[in-house]
């Protein structure tokens, strides 16, 4: 079981952390916003911003942040900015990378430039979602909705992986995930359908460990027991108590996100990336502030749970 019940316990479990975030594209109000938020919250000590130093001045007074917080880079190129903040994390100059007013290719090419070291060899990056909706008993994660475009079968098992060793870190030792496709039959007309029968076969087999694959399941399977017993599903686990649903693609993915974000009750979220050897925060350009301020609430405490583990 994850160990907060919600996001506001989460945020005060890492209040008083020394946090120093690195923010490429920091022109932003909603990312400023959140870092006035974070610092309010006791859980942003300071770092640096990185963006024209005029539009990041004047973004600084509007959502009120004493600039004695932030050492400010004036940068007015895109693929700069994100370069720059890549090379302050190596160099021990900042924590974890909070994603501005920057396009995410520009983001994710300078994350993945080989002497940073953000992942290892043969590793893969993944973006990974946390949804508390009001309409829903627990929290759960949806899979990849932003960095692999069309991942292949290899390639999910690599995201899985990525995933469950967040839930690890949050504390669920075995998550329950939902393989999600738009029918529960396999069909050799649908790939994720049969997509869904090698991950399910591999997790059996124990080429996928740590967790539990069910599926090919629907959105009404997945979320729902009865629904899910009135389709004939009676001997599973994961109907009703999903942990994570993995999408076929971007664009299965990323629609999902967006539309539970946009529409689901009460939606709270944060967005990281997991895969990475340190914290990277990666919301869309127009989630909240408070999404923004859950997501670095959320590398905060990996961090330090990680930290913990290498003592």
């Amino acid at each position: 079981m994850i160990k907060f019940k919600d996001y506001d316990e989460l945020v005060n479990m890492v209040s008083g952390m020394s946090n120093r975030v690195i923010v490429p594209g920091a022109n932003n109000t909603e990312v400023l916003e959140a870092m006035r938020m974070g610092i309010d919250k006791k859980i942003i000590s300071g770092g640096t911003l990185i963006g024209p130093e005029a539009d990041v001045k004047k973004y600084l007074d509007t959502v009120g942040i004493d600039k004695k917080f932030f050492e400010i880079i004036n940068e007015n190129d895109i693929p700069n900015m994100a370069n720059i903040a890549v090379e302050l994390i190596r160099d021990g100059k900042g924590d974890f990378l909070v994603k501005g007013l920057i396009d995410t290719k520009y983001y994710m090419k300078a994350i993945l430039r080989k002497d940073i070291g953000a992942v290892k060899e043969g590793g893969l990056i993944s973006h990974f979602v946390l949804f508390k909706l009001d309409n829903y008993n627990k929290f759960f994660a949806l899979t990849d909705a932003a960095v692999v475009i069309e991942p292949t079968l290899e390639q999910k098992v690599q995201i899985i992986n990525n995933a469950v060793s967040v839930f690890k870190l949050l504390g669920v030792d075995k998550p329950k995930i939902s393989i999600l496709c738009p029918v529960e039959k396999p069909n050799p007309k649908i790939p994720s359908t049969m997509d869904a029968v090698e991950l399910i076969k591999m997790n059996k087999e124990g080429k996928i460990q740590d967790c539990v694959i069910e599926g090919p399941y629907d959105v009404y399977i997945t979320f729902s027991k009865k629904l899910a017993m009135e389709k004939g599903i009676k001997d599973a686990v994961v109907p009703g108590d999903v942990d994570l649903v993995v999408l076929d693609d971007l664009d299965a993915a990323n629609a999902m996100y967006k539309t539970l974000s946009f529409f689901g009750a009460g939606c709270r979220s944060a967005t990281i990336l997991a895969g990475a050897n340190f914290p990277v925060i990666l919301p869309s350009r127009t989630d909240s502030p408070m999404t923004k301020l859950y997501s670095i609430a959320l590398a905060s405490y990996m961090r330090e749970i990680k930290k913990e583990k290498v003592k």
